[in-house]
This record gives C-alpha cells, sequence and structure tokens, in this order.
C-alpha cells in the first residue's frame, strides 16, 4: 500500500488514494482538483523524504464542523455569557499518488456519463446531468410537471442523488397539490 504525508494548512495528514477527509477549508472550489506539498512517501516498507512525486486531491465539498459551545461565568456575581461556532471545512478525496496512477480511471467515468446524457429523455432540462444538486433544487421551482417527471425518472435509472430525488419529489408534490 503506497501512502503519503501531506501538508495542508499547517497541519500533516496520511493519505492513501481513494481516502476522504476534512481538512481546514480551502481556497480551492468544489470540484476542482489541486496538487497539496508532499512531505513523504511511504510503502511496501520502505519511505522516500522530500519526494519529486505529486499527490492530486479532489475538493468534494464544503461542510461546517460540529457546533462547539463556549460559556464562561463567574461564581457569586451572575456573570454568564455564552457563544459557539462552527469551523469551516473542506472535505477532500485523494484521486493519486504519483502521478498517472488514476488518469485513465476518469476517463473511463466520463464516457458512461455521456452515454446516459444521450438516453435521457426529451423532456429533461438541457444539460440536465451536469447540474449539482444545489443547481437541482434551485432551478426545478421554474420546471413544468413534465420536466420534473423527466428528472425524476432520470435520476431513479441514473444517478441516485438523495438530494437531488428529494428535491425532485418536493417539488411533484408541490405541482399534485397546486
Amino acid at each position: 500500500m503506497t501512502y503519503a504525508i501531506i501538508s495542508l494548512g499547517g497541519k500533516q495528514y496520511r493519505v492513501q488514494e481513494g481516502e476522504r477527509l476534512l481538512v481546514d477549508r480551502l481556497p480551492t472550489e468544489e470540484g476542482k482538483t489541486f496538487h497539496p506539498e508532499v512531505l513523504m512517501l511511504g510503502g511496501d516498507g520502505a519511505f522516500e523524504l522530500a519526494p519529486k512525486t505529486q499527490v492530486t486531491a479532489r475538493v468534494v465539498g464544503s461542510p461546517l464542523g460540529e457546533k462547539i459551545r463556549i460559556g464562561k461565568y463567574r461564581p457569586k456575581s451572575g456573570y454568564r455569557r455564552h457563544t459557539g461556532f462552527r469551523a469551516k471545512l473542506s472535505q477532500i478525496e485523494i484521486e493519486s499518488i504519483g502521478g498517472a496512477a488514476k488518469k485513465a480511471a476518469p476517463a473511463k467515468k466520463a464516457e458512461p456519463a455521456a452515454a446516459k446524457k444521450d438516453e435521457a429523455p426529451a423532456k429533461l432540462v438541457q444539460d440536465y446531468a451536469d447540474l449539482t444538486v444545489a443547481d437541482i433544487k434551485e432551478r426545478s421551482a421554474h420546471w413544468t410537471g413534465e420536466q420534473v417527471e423527466a428528472a425524476l425518472e432520470y435520476e431513479r435509472a441514473h444517478a441516485k442523488r438523495k438530494g437531488a430525488l428529494a428535491a425532485l419529489e418536493a417539488r411533484e408534490e408541490h405541482l399534485d397539490g397546486s
């Protein structure tokens, strides 16, 4: 098993291909790839400090961390203060360690995606397969009943994204109720 130790935001992480982890918020946009600094490369009983290889990581999401509650008080004086915050995080996925290890895999995924676009129903919104869940939630408010049905059919047959299915089903109920 090949692993790498990378540095992100002043912290070090031990990562392997395919692994997902939460790190402090990164300036990279969601869905984009980047190359963090590689401090060490190891595996199979050997390691290399300051390697020339690259680690490719993709930003998957930007969630908020757990809520941290902070309370202060002074006894016998009635002084109480409460505050809290949620850390801004980025979820990243390690795509490859050492360059071209997974370069061929995304090309294979792109071909079925193109085939799915061709199989899409005629009433489906143009470029539906490229929409994110947030885009679907936002845009479905302006779709006709036929477009919502076609999108639901497509999601159930191909993508099966929970957020998109929930948004489309809610929109369908709204249309049925109107």
